[in-house]
């Protein structure tokens, strides 16, 4: 085994999730440059409607935008457990008290498109670090255009009304759900589901992403 793993290391070296530089043998997920120097998330003060409350692991920024753009459009998919670790390790210091994990899908042609959900890999390399269930709680109803396409928060939070049902009710109803996504911004996406969650019955709905635009007062 120890030297089929060898053998794969040479085939297939491992990379810092953010910088893509090879990792030394004791480094795991992030180069040591980026573990030092990636921008951790500080603040989590901004209140995102229907959230109890929210964290996030960096801010959309430098490596860290160039990674989960990689992520999301490049077919890096197995960044998912390097996320899921580290995502796992801020809301595990959170003690939040929650019962199973989601996240937000994205439309079946986009999924079509892309071959996966980011954010159900996301929910599910979580909840396996959490010792949780991930439970598919959202469907898409109607496919709508690209968040990232739209940067007016108005619009942004008008182009996602409306457009999750809820799959699996009996999951939903007296439930403390950790509702995971990969990247907030103007938090219109998670705000919407969680909505979703909340008039389906969850008694509590937590956020959880990979990254979070800087607001005005964190510049």
């Amino acid at each position: 085994m120890i030297l089929v793993n060898r053998i794969l290391e040479l085939l297939f070296p491992r990379k810092c999730v953010l910088c893509s530089r090879l990792l030394a043998r004791d480094e795991t997920d992030l180069c040591g440059s980026c573990r030092a120097d990636a921008p951790i998330c500080q603040d989590t003060s901004r209140p995102i409607a229907y959230l109890d409350q929210w964290t996030s692991v960096w801010y959309y920024e430098d490596h860290v935008r160039d990674s989960l753009l990689r992520y999301k459009f490049g077919g890096m998919e197995h960044y998912a457990k390097s996320y899921g670790r580290m995502l796992a390790m801020k809301i595990y210091e959170m003690h939040l008290p929650v019962t199973c994990v989601t996240w937000a899908p994205i439309s079946s042609r986009r999924r079509l498109r892309r071959g996966y959900d980011q954010a159900e890999l996301l929910a599910k390399a979580v909840a396996k670090e959490l010792g949780l269930n991930a439970v598919r709680t959202l469907k898409k109803v109607r496919h709508n255009a690209a968040q990232s396409s739209i940067t007016k928060a108005d619009r942004r939070r008008a182009n996602v009304m409306g457009v999750y049902g809820i799959q699996n009710a009996e999951q939903v109803t007296g439930a403390s759900i950790l509702l995971i996504d990969d990247i907030l911004t103007t938090g219109a996406t998670i705000s919407e589901c969680a909505k979703t969650l909340r008039l389906s019955g969850a008694s509590r709905v937590y956020g959880a992403t990979v990254a979070t635009g800087k607001t005005q007062k964190n510049r």
